[in-house]
Parts: structure tokens; C-alpha cells; sequence
């Protein structure tokens, strides 16, 4: 018992991998001596950490941390880690891959295909346009932002990025073009996709001001975090009133969505005006076996390093969600 000094908080059922890793040190119960929680939805409050008195690191296996109250572990000097350096690869296919089904049709046509008379092949979206002569915007150009932009110019988009936080030249590294003003790339741009962290100033970044500065016509995508929007239905009249051409969302400001959103309503109901043009993932862009697989490896490597006196990767603060 003394020997184990890792737990397990929630969800995995078989601890295979983390067994591989940790070996004795892992522990099938909770007990005061566990020095590191690894930790998937459990709410990890003061009274929760009360009942470890030699805890050390709290580790997200995921990205978010919502459920971690920073200011109480903060307070025990615990260190709080996630574990944002999984799944990069799989999120930007699901973008670049949500990008491509609006801006071709795809479930439109797949829609209308059903019940098509002899005229097959004339039922065509007069508005689309060809690859190279729209603009995509990416919002973050992190980890995943920035492999969005380099797929995107593979497939001859038009790229550009708004992130006031990278450092001078960046954009050379990517074949991109930087833009300083997120109102100007609003403009510009026919495809906007977020990579932006959670944080004070990007939470609710997404509001009807926000929209209707968009170019009419354009596409929205969100495979980064769901409070970035502020509220599902703000998306309702842009949709509706063919501001936005279409969007495409992971992750919802609350997950899973509310009944009583009429965004939502008209979704389930698969309304005329709304069909083909919102794709809604029940956020799951981050999965692959591979991904999984790694990031439960990465989350439990950081619990050996902690176990071995050393300092813990991927901190975080109050101040900072990575993404």
C-alpha cells in the first residue's frame, strides 16, 4: 500500500497501460499516501484533495481542466498538469475534414440524393466555389492551428492565421500569411477555424458581434473548446438568414446540448433551411486508438516524472487552458 502512489480518479476501467508504466506504484484505491491523481471528469475540489495530505500533482489526461479547483491546489502548492500534446494529428484532420464537407456540400448533396427524380446529376450548389479562390482563417496557431494551416495549403487554400501571442516571423514557417487584427481577418476570410486556448479573454469570444463582422457567406469551425461560443443559438438567425454558409462544431458551450435550444430543435428535426449546413460531432475529434492510447502513455509518464522528484510538463495556471 505504501509503495503505490498513484490513483486512478475515474473512467478507466482497465489501467493496462498505466500499469505498464508505473507498475507497484499504482494504486486500485484511494489512501494518504498517494502522492498524484490521474485525473478524467472527476470534479477534484479542497475537499477532495483534503483527503490526500501528501498530494503532489494533479494530472488532466485530457486538455481541459474545468473540473480542477486551481486556486485550492494552488493553495497546497500542487501542481495541476494536462496533457495537451495527444491528438493533434486527429483534431486538424476533423477540421480540415469538417471544412471540406461544407465548403463541397458533401451532406447536402448526400441529403437531396435520397429523393432525386431522373434529373441526377443536375442538382447542383450553384454556390460553390473552387479550393484555391477561398480564404481560411485559422484563430490560434498552436499545436493544432498550425497543422491545420499546413494541411490547408496542401489542398491550395488561401491561408492566414490571427494569434497575437506567437512570435515575430512565424507565418514564414507555415507559408502563411499573419493577420494582426482579428476584426480584419473576420472580414477577409471565407472559413474561419478555431485553435485558440480557454481563457478569460477567449471565453465567450464567439458572440453575435463576432458573426455578423464575418463575411456573408462564410463558414464557421470549432474543434477547440465549446465556451469560446458563447451560446448555441446566437448561431441561429446568421444560419437561418444565410450569413453564415454553414458551421461545423466538436465541442458546445454545454455538452450535451440543452432540449430547449431552438438551434438544436431545428437540428434533430432535420428543418429544410438547416440541412446539410450544420454538422455537430458529439466532441470526439481528438480519438483515435493511437491518440488515446497516447495520451493516457503521456498523462502517466508525467505522474513517474513527478514520482521521481522531477518537475511535472505542462503546468497550468488560473490564467491559461492550453488548446
Amino acid at each position: 500500500m505504501k509503495s503505490s502512489k498513484v490513483w486512478i480518479t475515474d473512467y478507466i476501467k482497465n489501467p493496462q497501460i498505466e500499469r505498464e508504466i508505473l507498475g507497484e506504484q499504482l494504486s486500485e484505491t484511494a489512501h494518504e499516501n498517494i502522492e498524484v491523481l490521474l485525473v478524467w471528469h472527476e470534479n477534484i475540489d479542497a475537499g477532495l484533495m483534503q483527503r490526500f495530505p501528501r498530494l503532489r500533482a494533479i494530472i488532466r489526461y485530457g486538455v481541459g481542466f474545468d473540473n480542477i479547483d486551481l486556486e485550492a491546489a494552488a493553495a497546497r502548492n500542487i501542481a495541476v498538469c494536462n496533457t495537451p500534446d495527444y491528438g493533434t494529428e486527429e483534431v486538424a484532420d476533423t477540421a480540415i475534414a469538417m471544412i471540406m464537407a461544407l465548403t463541397r456540400g458533401l451532406f447536402h448533396y448526400q441529403r437531396i440524393a435520397r429523393n432525386l427524380p431522373a434529373d441526377w446529376q443536375e442538382n447542383t450548389i450553384s454556390g460553390l466555389r473552387r479550393t484555391e479562390e477561398m480564404k481560411l482563417g485559422v484563430i490560434g496557431a498552436g499545436r493544432i492551428g498550425s497543422a491545420v494551416i499546413l494541411r490547408a495549403n496542401t489542398l491550395r487554400f488561401q491561408t492566414y492565421f490571427y494569434d497575437p501571442y506567437k512570435e515575430s516571423g512565424y507565418e514564414k514557417v507555415l507559408a502563411t500569411k499573419r493577420v494582426d487584427s482579428l476584426q480584419i481577418l473576420l472580414q477577409q476570410v471565407d472559413v474561419i477555424s478555431l485553435h485558440c486556448p480557454l481563457t478569460s479573454e477567449t471565453q465567450g469570444l464567439i458572440h453575435s458581434q463576432f458573426l455578423a463582422e464575418m463575411k456573408p457567406g462564410s463558414f464557421l469551425i470549432n474543434t477547440a473548446r465549446g465556451k469560446i461560443l458563447r451560446d448555441l443559438d446566437i448561431l441561429l438567425e446568421p444560419l437561418r438568414q444565410s450569413h453564415l454558409a454553414g458551421v461545423a462544431l466538436d465541442v458546445l458551450p454545454q455538452e450535451p446540448p440543452p432540449a430547449d435550444s431552438q438551434l438544436i430543435e431545428a437540428w434533430r428535426n432535420d428543418e429544410k433551411w438547416l440541412q446539410g449546413r450544420l454538422i455537430i460531432n458529439p466532441h470526439t475529434a481528438y480519438f483515435s486508438r493511437q491518440a488515446y492510447r497516447e495520451m493516457r502513455q503521456k498523462a502517466t509518464l508525467n505522474a513517474l516524472c513527478v514520482l521521481q522528484g522531477n518537475e511535472p510538463i505542462n503546468k497550468v495556471t488560473t490564467e491559461y487552458e492550453t488548446g
